[in-house]
């Protein structure tokens, strides 16, 4: 995850706009040339503190916030738009759910605690919100793919076959682990699995259309995109296992406490 924000990051920095497709801004949001450069430095920033393994916490945090923050103050001031229209709905969401990943990210990280005593508690409660941000985004991008078939089916490598029926097998898989994701009900395997699925989408559709398109900018960072999101899922994994692990230590400690009894 931390690779594709400092990207963005980058690419805010390099364009000094905001750019259609590239998160977490929309494009006609104000700001102009200083505030493409203000968000370029955050994400470098947050993605750098990320990647070197200091403040994690803080890092992953402030990214959720700048996100969720561009979501509720910038992408909401054209809500008809989002709502009707799949594109900017999409540029929403992708944002919506890079906020609930760093804030899943923040509550799983132990690094940068000493400063902020109080800053565990709150990253944790704002990592068991992200997982449910990330798993709304994930269910409306399923749905998408209900709604957009034919288009979507377009995108996809023509050597693959049976193109619409993947794009409705994708967007089953978008909504069945939404659904795992946000009960917890088999939530490891589906994170895995919309992990994998990310990263092949990566591998087999972005990677080949980036190399077929050198110097379209759009397609380098749709492969980020999907790259930010196969990391994220494969984090809510570990979560999901880490306290899968805590439930067993707790159920061994209480069966030995009955055992002494």
């Amino acid at each position: 995850m931390p690779i594709p924000i400092v990207v963005f990051g980058i690419q805010y920095l390099n364009y000094g706009r905001f750019a259609r497709g590239l998160p977490p801004v929309p494009p006609w949001a104000p700001g102009g040339t200083p505030g493409a450069y203000l968000t370029g430095a955050l994400l470098v920033a947050a993605g750098v503190g990320i990647l070197a393994n200091v403040r994690v916490r803080l890092s992953a945090t402030v990214l959720g916030m700048i996100c969720f923050g561009c979501v509720v103050a910038l992408h909401t001031m054209r809500l008809r738009t989002v709502i009707s229209q799949g594109g900017e709905r999409t540029g929403a969401l992708e944002a919506l759910a890079l906020a609930g990943a760093a804030w899943v990210l923040a509550g799983k990280s132990s690094s940068g605690l000493t400063i902020f005593p109080g800053l565990r508690a709150f990253a944790d409660t704002l990592s068991k919100i992200g997982l449910y941000l990330f798993a709304f985004s994930m269910l409306i991008f399923g749905v998408q793919h209900y709604m957009y078939a034919p288009y979507i089916a377009t995108l996809i490598p023509a050597w693959m076959p049976a193109h619409l029926f993947l794009t409705y097998f994708t967007g089953t898989a978008f909504i069945a682990a939404a659904i795992a994701i946000a009960s917890g009900i088999q939530a490891r395997l589906g994170a895995a699995l919309l992990g994998l699925m990310f990263l092949l989408w990566t591998v087999l559709l972005h990677a080949p259309r980036v190399f077929a398109h050198i110097h379209n900018k759009d397609e380098l960072t749709s492969l980020f995109v999907a790259l930010a999101m196969s990391g994220v899922l494969l984090l809510s994994r570990e979560r999901y296992q880490k306290q899968g692990k805590s439930r067993a230590k707790l159920t061994c400690a209480r069966d030995g406490f009955t055992g002494l009894k």
